[in-house]
């Protein structure tokens, strides 16, 4: 089966080599060649077997400069083996291999040591936007938690480096335990995380592919333990007072990962009216919501999930920082235990979703299960999902190129 995935990416690899031309300039060091150093690490050996029975890929690869490789070892490719994400690529899906492929190689060199405990976001070499609306390219986030370095990607998925600093003359290659996810859509990640009032409220707001579509978005999205705090109200909203309070969420045209989140600042929302931010001690808080996940990575941007649904028409509400929930921004609402209902029709999820990071001091808190879903994932992570910026006549198209390759 590993034969059958990597050999899909002899047709991917042109198109990977076209992405990536941008990063084979500039200096090498003394270091040897990346092929070297793949036959001379045993645990590498699943990937170095792949590269090597693709012609022309490893030369491709050792090409770059100025380059970060988090090579999946033989464990974690065993373990990818059976996950969803596998069967997908091997059915013949190039773009996908190449956008899996990308999304492992980071742009710049970034030895263990320059990675702290404040939260970096880095970007990859992943930017075909059939798979990211992220400028600059997809990102990962990397993190120090005690001895170990932490590399997170869609859907909260983390990857251990088991082998540090690893050099060879384009830059370093850091052994990982996990096969990295692409980050889905903003709808596939809802789904998927347990958020099933902020995907039934896309859905019945009519706002799916909007949202899904945009470019460099942070979304601040509810639990669904706040959208039960205002259940009551969610029947007698219309459409169009539904989609208003969504846009409210939404900062489009930045991405604000957490570690740029500062005490004071204030955003513009897309539904007009600004959103602020508060840091203290007890954590983030955006308006009267408090940030229980951050930084949960999706195709075009990052998303927060927060304890409160934010009030477009209550823009004043402040946080209470040392109260254990916050009160709803919505006067008069009272809770149900149906998410009024906005959940019907929504799926289950489809894919197990990560722990996030243990925030450094005066951070977000640690949670675990971003929208208490009731249902448990299926084991196995996410196939890379395209987004909305894409359609069948592109696919076909795209198609039809790496078939002339």
């Amino acid at each position: 089966m590993y034969r059958q995935l990597f050999a899909t990416a002899a047709l991917a690899a042109t198109t990977f080599a076209q992405n990536a031309t941008n990063s084979t300039t500039g200096s090498t060091g003394s270091s040897g060649s990346l092929t070297d150093l793949l036959g001379a690490t045993s645990s590498l050996s699943t990937l170095t077997s792949a590269v090597m029975g693709v012609p022309g890929l490893a030369s491709m690869l050792g090409s770059l400069s100025n380059v970060t490789i988090l090579a999946p070892s033989n464990e974690a490719f065993e373990k990818f083996m059976e996950t969803p994400a596998a069967a997908a690529l091997t059915s013949g899906d190039n773009a996908a291999i190449s956008a899996l492929l990308s999304y492992h190689i980071l742009n710049g060199t970034f030895p263990a040591s320059a990675v702290t405990d404040t939260p970096a976001f880095v970007p990859t070499m992943l930017n075909n936007t059939a798979y990211t609306n992220v400028t600059g390219g997809q990102v990962v986030e990397c993190v120090r938690q005690g001895d170990n370095v932490l590399f997170y990607s869609g859907l909260l998925m983390n990857a251990s480096v088991t082998t540090a600093d690893q050099n060879f003359t384009g830059g370093v290659v850091h052994i990982i335990d996990t096969v990295l996810t692409i980050p889905e859509t903003v709808s596939n990640t809802a789904i998927n995380a347990g958020l099933s009032g902020v995907a039934g409220a896309l859905t019945r707001a009519r706002l799916v592919d909007a949202v899904d579509s945009l470019s460099d978005v942070t979304i601040f999205a509810p639990n669904n333990s706040a959208f039960q705090a205002i259940g009551s109200a969610l029947p007698n909203l219309t459409t169009s007072q539904l989609a208003s309070i969504l846009q409210y969420h939404v900062i489009n045209g930045t991405v604000a990962y957490s570690s740029s989140l500062t005490d004071g600042m204030t955003v513009p929302a897309l539904a007009g009216g600004d959103l602020r931010i508060t840091v203290s001690d007890a954590g983030v808080f955006v308006n009267s919501a408090k940030v229980l996940i951050p930084d949960v990575l999706v195709a075009n941007g990052v998303v927060h999930v927060i304890d409160n649904v934010l009030n477009p028409n209550n823009t004043s509400a402040e946080p209470e920082p040392t109260a254990s929930t916050q009160l709803p921004a919505f006067s008069g609402a009272s809770t149900v235990a149906n998410l009024g209902g906005i959940t019907s029709g929504i799926p289950t999820p489809s894919a197990t979703v990560g722990t996030a990071p243990t925030p450094a001091a005066g951070g977000a808190e640690d949670t675990p299960a971003a929208g208490e879903a009731t249902s448990t994932p299926a084991a196995g992570a996410a196939s890379p999902m395209r987004t909305g910026a894409i359609g069948a006549a592109a696919l076909f198209a795209g198609a039809g190129a790496w078939i002339n390759v």
